[in-house]
């Protein structure tokens, strides 16, 4: 038996009349009348009395027709769901991010847009440390990653940029550099820096002036960085957009006068993505970022 089967014998058990069942299957009635026929030495009994004007169910067929018009309606919201599937408006994405995308507003406006149109794509969404999201990406346990570039990635990973952003400085409130008016690249030289995760903001203030930085711990998250700044461990060069989201007691924001380094926020996807969802969310990524 086929799904077409439950459909033919719906519309005669509908219309009670074989060639106007017919009709509206757009087959001839022998057609119908043989597919009827081969349900029901198919199931072993009659499913139809016909009669002179039209056919009656039999108790079988009452009993089929409960059964058929639940598997036919399965059968339609399954093709329906998979479908929706293949064209990427259901389905799941893992996603991991790094905590300034957060802090930026990257990761709610493009989740929250790309939500509005494919409610029914179900996010995974995960904060990780940013080293490890190029190889979970890579090897399939994450879809796509929020990064701060720049970054080395693998070869079979491709990065879209969404959101240059600049860089400030985090100091405790007891360090001298508090109390400057202006502070320059080289005001900076003698201080031991706490590294976030992106370092290339710490490494362009160095470069800018003229000196090796002395490097402190790397603890991390950007609240693990400010939270020893606050502790008095050393400054940090960090992403202006924690300014209004980590405030911790003990810690300034201070930016420099000499030297604006920046850096991006990235959606990072493997090159050549089968997942209809993910492919999906790329494209609107890609149609959506910031100019």
């Amino acid at each position: 038996m086929e799904i077409r089967h439950f459909r033919y014998f719906l519309a005669v058990a509908r219309h009670r009349h074989f060639t106007r069942a017919a009709e509206q299957l757009g087959i001839a009635p022998p057609t119908l009348t043989r597919q009827i026929q081969d349900l029901e030495n198919a199931l072993g009994t009659r499913l139809f009395l016909r009669e002179q004007r039209e056919v009656r169910l039999t108790e079988a067929g009452r009993a089929l027709q409960i059964e058929a018009e639940l598997a036919v309606r399965q059968f339609e919201t399954a093709q329906f769901n998979v479908q929706r599937a293949g064209r990427g408006e259901a389905g799941r994405i893992e996603l991991g991010y790094v905590a300034s995308a957060v802090f930026s507003g990257v990761l709610q406006r493009h989740v929250g847009e790309f939500r509005q149109r494919h409610p029914d794509v179900e996010f995974s969404i995960i904060e990780h440390l940013m080293p490890t999201l190029p190889r979970r990406i890579e090897e399939g346990r994450l879809d796509v990653g929020f990064i701060r570039s720049p970054m080395q990635l693998p070869d079979a990973l491709n990065a879209v940029e969404l959101l240059t952003e600049g860089f400030v400085l985090a100091l405790p409130d007891t360090c001298w550099l508090g109390k400057l008016k202006a502070i320059n690249a080289q005001h900076v030289q003698n201080e031991t820096f706490i590294l976030p995760e992106q370092i290339s903001g710490t490494l362009e203030v160095a470069a800018h002036g003229g000196f090796a930085p002395t490097l402190g711990p790397q603890p991390g998250s950007l609240v693990s960085v400010i939270a020893l700044v606050s502790l008095g461990q050393g400054i940090a060069v960090v992403p202006e957009s924690v300014v209004n989201h980590i405030r911790l007691p003990n810690v300034l924001y201070r930016p420099l006068e000499d030297c604006r380094p920046t850096s991006s926020l990235s959606l990072i996807h493997r090159r050549h993505e089968k997942a209809p969802a993910t492919i999906r969310f790329i494209e609107h990524i890609k149609a959506a970022r910031t100019p």
